[in-house]
């Protein structure tokens, strides 16, 4: 199973059966954040469903498909990092993130959306890494701009998540070839 240490303090680990809990106080926690930009948080809220959530994502993981991965900062669940789709014939990553607003501004996600990435070339020896977020998310879209990806467009009506229509602002880097 997938596992690494990103520095000191930031370790990401595979989803398992022990971070259920954590991740139900988190998502409670942070729920109001959380719902201006995902949709999920207001289907998956019981333990039970978060259980299905991790059994789901390892087998996703066996299969090659994706590898949904808990944030470690200090010890602490933050929140959830990988890879969301994994396109071997397309040669492509798409990663997706999210963080507990009390964990924001410690350069979490940047380290480890820097690490998905060399992951994706040394290790998977894919050629792109994307990642889509709300257009109107800045600091998602901050994250994007500070690891030197490219803005490809625009996606109009791309998601709905409540009662808001989301466009989503996709991004991309390639692997330079030597």
């Amino acid at each position: 199973m997938f596992e690494s240490q990103i520095t000191d303090d930031l370790r990401l680990h595979l989803l398992n059966d022990s971070c259920v809990p954590d991740y139900v106080r988190l998502v409670r926690e942070n729920f109001d954040y959380l719902v201006q930009w995902l949709d999920w948080p207001r289907f998956c809220v019981t333990s039970e469903d978060f259980s299905k959530f991790v059994i789901d994502s390892v087998e996703s993981y066996r299969a090659g498909n994706s590898m949904n991965c808990a944030i470690r900062y200090k010890g602490a669940l933050a929140g959830v990092a990988g890879f969301n789709k994994i396109d071997r014939k397309l040669r492509r990553v798409e990663i997706g993130f999210w963080i507990g607003a009390g964990f924001q501004g410690n350069g979490i996600v940047n380290e480890i959306c820097r690490f998905l990435t060399s992951y994706t070339f040394e290790t998977l020896q894919l050629d792109v890494v994307q990642i889509s977020v709300a257009e109107e998310n800045v600091r998602s879209r901050a994250v994007c701009e500070r690891l030197g990806m490219k803005l490809e467009g625009i996606i109009s009506n791309e998601e709905r998540i409540g009662d808001n229509v989301l466009n989503h602002a996709v991004y991309s880097l390639r692997r330079k070839r030597t």
